[in-house]
């Protein structure tokens, strides 16, 4: 499947269903059973049956002949056509209303679910949109492992994971579909658990492959950032594309979310190289080209305000809040290596508190219940913390970026029915048309 199909949701057609009015009821049946039409009717709450006289008067009748508007992915629509057609009835190809954006649904095969839940407890992904549930996926079970940091927590998040998948637990069987989103977490603290040097805490159980955060805490919280930096990089580009994708290039280029943020987010991150590294030719650049996006973003947020002196006043301090949000967003991500600071401050008190208590007799059981204690209540309240806030950093930073619009989800016409006499809900192999 190529990548863009991967990233975008089926594509949708919108149709009509013209059917004899004197089997409209077994037309319907198949409809539900397909599971692959919906209906533009209101919703309302009640029976099966019910719901099919519903549908039925809300029908358009014109003599013998009724006919209901919905939409359907394409690639089961054909399927949808030649059960229908078993019955005498059509499916009608209609042009998109202008405005109206078709449902998004996804198969189940092109997004994970719980990377998919991710987004879809944000918003709905418009139609128009790339999905960014892999990209969500992988942004926080990083961002996980690195305020989670330590090999040892880790290692039980892997078999907690594996045990969910082996479906031998009841305690798990509700969440089933979440052993690759734990395992993945319980992996990535691992690795951060090595590069600190953390094993239940400073144990001396594994090497420091990098850097003791608490011995020296300014290159973490630098790396912090960076990272920060490259997940909002890679979200301002996702956030292009969309705008792209929603209004064309004229849309997207005044977009404080679109080009014109992204080209801003660039010249930044120039700016602080040419600083750093003492570039003056690239300095100089930097501002430039932060200078043009600015007044690209200012006459964007002057067009939706509408002109006119009020509408200046309000661009002016749209555009002055953008500035302080891109600085604070970058900041925020900081928090990466506050929290894995706090896992491993937590861990030490920990450790030192097993071996201070260390020795013959009682003091060796008590040690042991101090590392045994310290290190569930360290890991329930740091998983605990570092799930909140790498859910905050998504929602919060990142997809504040990716999404301008909501979308609306695929919801079929799929009504329980109380009875279907003839078999007509089936599909054709099942009646033996096949």
């Amino acid at each position: 499947m190529p990548w863009r199909e991967q990233l975008s949701p089926l594509q949708m057609a919108r149709i009509a269903i013209v059917a004899p009015k004197e089997r409209s009821r077994d037309v319907l049946r198949v409809i539900a059973r397909s599971g692959a039409v919906q209906m533009d009717l209101p919703h309302t709450p009640g029976s099966g049956n019910e719901e099919m006289e519903r549908v039925i008067d809300a029908a358009v009748v014109e003599g013998p002949v009724a006919a209901w508007v919905g939409w359907t992915p394409i690639s089961e629509k054909a399927a949808l056509t030649e059960e229908l057609g078993a019955l005498g009835a059509a499916v009608t190809p209609l042009k998109r209303p202008r405005g109206v954006q078709p449902p998004t649904k996804y198969a189940p095969t092109r997004r994970l679910q719980l990377s998919g839940s991710l987004v879809d407890t944000y918003s709905t992904v418009p139609y128009s949109n790339l999905d960014p549930a892999k990209f969500a996926g992988l942004a926080y079970v990083f961002m996980f492992g690195m305020m989670f940091a330590d090999v040892g927590h880790g290692v039980i998040l892997v078999i907690v994971g594996l045990l969910i998948r082996s479906g031998k637990i009841p305690l798990f069987e509700k969440i089933g579909k979440t052993w690759a989103f734990v395992t993945a977490a319980g992996a990535t603290s691992m690795v951060f658990g090595f590069l600190y040097g953390e094993a239940f805490g400073p144990t001396g159980l594994v090497p420091t492959l990098w850097i003791n955060p608490l011995d020296d805490p300014t290159p973490v919280m630098v790396a912090a950032l960076v990272v920060g930096a490259v997940l909002l990089a890679i979200a301002h580009v996702l956030g292009a594309i969309n705008r792209v994708r929603e209004g064309g290039w004229g849309y997207a280029l005044y977009a404080s979310s679109g080009v014109a943020g992204a080209i801003l987010f660039l010249a930044v991150g120039l700016l602080a190289w040419g600083l750093l590294a003492g570039i003056v030719p690239l300095t100089v650049t930097a501002i430039v080209v932060a200078a043009a996006a600015l007044i690209l973003i200012f006459i964007g947020f002057l067009v939706d305000a509408g002109g006119g002196g009020a509408g200046v006043a309000q661009a002016i301090v749209e555009l002055l809040d953008s500035i302080i949000r891109l600085g604070s967003n970058i900041v925020s991500f900081v928090r990466l290596a506050a929290f894995g600071l706090t896992h491993g401050a937590l861990l030490m008190v920990v450790w030192e508190g097993t071996t201070s208590l260390w020795g013959p007799g009682w003091r060796a059981v008590a040690a042991v219940l101090v590392f045994l204690v310290g290190n569930i209540i360290t890991f329930a309240l740091e998983g605990l913390v570092a799930g909140i806030q790498a859910l905050r950093l998504e929602y919060y930073e990142l997809f504040s970026r990716i999404f301008k619009t909501e979308g609306r989800p695929f919801v079929a016409w799929s009504p329980t029915l109380d009875d279907d006499p003839a078999g007509l809900a089936a599909t054709p192999t099942e009646r033996g048309l096949e």
